[in-house]
């Protein structure tokens, strides 16, 4: 505990990190990103940072992103060392746009139906309905035995790794799952491959593990979506920024087989970070009540971006849908979240939390 908690040695003073390029700088207040995983719905992820960017007070000192948040972490970054924030929201734009060019050659998707109402999901979708009982049945090393993946391309082909690993600047963690001890690995700027973000990203009923030195990974969500304790001890901001994608939370009992299985995800993907939020809260607590110094221990303050509302409702499955229409739509969604919590929260970036983690745990 108190090891990831140690406040790191500064690289020089806030102001010498200021006036470095790349994710801070000058006039702008430093957070570090942290982004999840959610398949299609990283769309969101995708506004959040348009407009983050566009609006110009905020920069990233450091971002950790797992599976699709792995992806936009990758991508932001070359962005941002090709030809800074402008350079990276057009990065991202380009990579949704491949995205949504290479599924639509993918024969899952929504029924006419849905289309017609305006509904997202494929629960409805004969395509859709015989992929999910087939991925459930047959190995991906059976069905796809020479290990085809669209995403390496998609990847490789907008992602410069030799000069994303060379920036000093850049701090990026990318977790993954080792397959063999259940632990997780966390892939640094330094050792950045498209098979770090592949193996970030990859689900094993769809997916052959991503060996990587002779160990298999699979996707990262399994032990942090995202995670955070890397920033505690290389980074200088103390502030962490979550977009989540991902409710922690649902009102009503799932009573389907599908709604089951969806929730039981949900939870399974979420249990990395509440045990952070509340390691989080707990040195939080012991700092208040002046048991630790704060010399010593980072009080981390934390935000989150959201939208309940907009997200909630979104069907596990329409994390598949990768139609240009719906990414639009999460991205616009995505936007107007960010742009709400910069409304309400900027002036807080720096001083303390805009979440109330202890309320989580009441």
């Amino acid at each position: 505990m108190s090891e990831s908690r140690v406040k790191p040695e500064r690289d020089g003073d806030m102001q010498a990190m200021a006036e470095r390029p790349g994710w801070v700088r000058p006039n702008t207040k430093a957070v570090n990103l942290a982004l999840q995983g959610g398949g299609a719905h990283g769309a969101f992820t995708w506004g959040v940072i348009d407009q983050l960017l566009e609006d110009g007070r905020i920069s990233f000192e450091a971002i950790s992103g797992t599976s699709a948040g792995a992806m936009n972490a990758v991508v932001i970054a070359d962005g941002m060392l090709r030809g800074g924030p402008e350079a990276a929201r057009e990065a991202l734009h380009d990579f949704w746009y491949a995205v949504s060019v290479d599924g639509a050659k993918n024969p899952v998707k929504r029924n006419p139906i849905n289309w017609f109402l305006g509904d997202w999901s494929l629960d409805n979708s004969p395509s859709y309905l015989f992929f999910d009982v087939f991925t459930r049945m047959v190995s991906p090393y059976e069905v796809n035995p020479f290990n085809i993946n669209p995403l390496r391309t998609l990847i490789e082909d907008r992602v410069e790794f030799e000069r994303l690993r060379s920036c000093t600047q850049t701090k990026l963690f990318v977790p993954a799952t080792n397959v063999h001890t259940g632990r997780v690995r966390v892939f640094k700027t330094w050792e950045m491959t498209a098979d770090a973000v592949l193996a970030s990203a990859c689900l094993p009923f769809l997916f052959q593990a991503i060996e990587i030195e002779g160990v298999p990974y699979w996707d990262g969500g399994y032990m942090g979506n995202p995670v955070l304790f890397p920033f505690f001890d290389s980074c200088a901001s103390a502030d962490v920024l979550l977009i989540q994608i991902n409710p922690l939370e649902r009102r009503e009992t799932p009573r389907t087989a599908r709604e089951i299985l969806n929730r039981v995800n949900e939870i399974t993907f979420n249990a990395s970070l509440m045990k952070e939020f509340r390691a989080i809260e707990f040195v939080s607590r012991l700092i208040e009540s002046g048991k630790l110094d704060p010399a010593e221990y980072t009080q981390i303050k934390l935000h989150r971006v959201e939208d309940d509302t907009a997200l909630e409702p979104l069907s596990a499955s329409s994390k598949l849908n990768t139609e240009w229409a719906f990414f639009e739509h999460l991205r616009d969604v995505g936007r107007e979240a960010a742009q709400r919590w910069l409304d309400e929260n900027y002036e807080q970036v720096g001083s303390r939390s805009t979440v109330d983690i202890r309320a989580l745990f009441q």
